[in-house]
């Protein structure tokens, strides 16, 4: 999905709905009873049998949970340089009017808080004056930022607005990025910032997604991971047709297109799914924008949207997020067991990833067969996101 889990959909349509109708995901108890009969088991992997019975409150812990033992970034070739682009640090709904939070992305502190006005401001976390972080301790006074130590107040811009107990604001503290401040956009249902390595301004724009939030469908549901590798590596793992097998247990690929332009890579899966209801056409629509916004649709038997966020916490450590919606009379409906499974499905795969990508070491180049997928082209495309690349500015559409 975004930079990583996109095109692992395929595999999910691959698995329940394989050629043979033997294969096929179906309700053999009756459409009425949404419960979906036993799937043919695909053969076992190493993936799936490290992660064994994990499952629950275990499961989630082990998404999140720390790997102190890993090997360095250096051992493991990591880029030493995060991709500019628009990032997602907060959901919407995780910040109230009048709260501050702290966070850490591109190896840096930031202080995340919405004003009265209810607009979502980030600058990095650490006060001018004495270095206090802000978002631990710091309240919202109004609009603006209140520093827990001595209460300076910061406008969104990192400029001091207040000193309550000093006569005069120095001239330095007035400035614009007194505190570096953050380009931040709030839409589909999370807050972004504009990442660049020179804090350049931003060179596009977020890419909002319509369906977001739309009448009839749920509110997000909500998955998240660290993985302990760079983001790239999880853009690699997006076009890789060959894991699907020996990964994810799959049986073959799905046909498949990619299109790069610009700063968009798009791959798209189109598949014949064998139902009760007899010969349904799927598809899957699989968009980045930039390497951390993406969108999935999967269309065919069940309509479900995906929004992928991932953002670099440090050189060898990401945080994805995967919010679902779906519309309603599909999940309360007859076609609720398919649309749980589905979501279940996928992220499954991700944590199969997620095991090999902790340890992955990045090689460079990589020695490829006749078999891969377009792991040349892809990175061309990423190579757009590194300032210190020769081409520094996105690729014209």
């Amino acid at each position: 999905m975004v930079s990583g889990s996109r095109f692992r959909l395929l595999y999910w349509h691959n698995r329940h709905f394989a050629s043979s109708r033997s294969d096929a995901f179906c309700y053999r108890r009756g459409m009425s009873e949404a419960q979906p009969a036993p799937t043919a088991t695909p053969h076992d992997t190493a993936t799936r049998a490290h992660l064994g019975d994990l499952t629950g409150d275990a499961l989630l812990t082990w998404r999140m949970a720390n790997l102190p033992d890993r090997p360095s970034a250096d051992d493991r070739n990591l880029q030493s340089e995060f991709p500019m682009g628009w990032y997602a640090v907060c959901y919407s709904d995780e910040l109230a009017a009048g709260q501050v939070k702290p966070a850490r992305y591109f190896a840096q502190d930031i202080a995340i808080w919405r004003g009265e006005d209810g607009k979502a401001r980030v600058i990095d976390a650490h006060c001018a004056h004495y270095g206090a972080n802000m978002a631990i301790g710091g309240l919202v006074h109004g609009n603006l930022l209140e520093c827990p130590f001595h209460a300076w107040r910061y406008e969104g811009d990192g400029s001091v607005r207040e000193i309550p107990h000093a006569k005069a604001i120095p001239p330095q503290a007035k400035r614009k990025d007194c505190v570096p401040s953050w380009p931040t956009v709030e839409m589909n249902g999370m807050i972004l910032v504009w990442y660049h390595p020179e804090r350049a301004a931003p060179l596009w724009d977020p890419v909002e997604f319509s369906e977001v939030g739309r009448d009839g469908w749920t509110a997000f549901r909500k998955y998240e991971w660290h993985v302990f590798t760079a983001l790239e590596n999880m853009a690699d793992n997006a076009v890789d047709v060959s894991h699907f097998k020996y990964v994810h247990g799959a049986k073959n690929v799905p046909d498949y297109e990619f299109r790069f332009d610009g700063i968009t890579r798009a791959i798209t899966s189109y598949l014949q799914l064998h139902t009760p209801r007899g010969e349904i056409k799927g598809k899957i629509d699989s968009v980045n924008h930039g390497p951390g916004q993406g969108f999935v649709r999967f269309s065919g038997l069940t309509e479900t949207i995906l929004v992928t966020a991932t953002a670099p916490i440090e050189r060898d450590l990401t945080h994805s997020r995967f919010a679902f919606t779906q519309p309603l009379s599909e999940v309360e409906g007859p076609s609720a067991g398919l649309t749980r499974a589905l979501i279940k499905d996928i992220t499954r795969q991700f944590d199969q990833d997620k095991v090999i990508l902790d340890r992955h070491k990045r090689m460079e180049p990589p020695l490829v067969c006749d078999g891969d997928g377009p792991f040349g082209r892809n990175r061309v495309y990423y190579s757009q996101f590194y300032a210190g690349a020769k081409r520094t500015r996105p690729v014209a559409a």
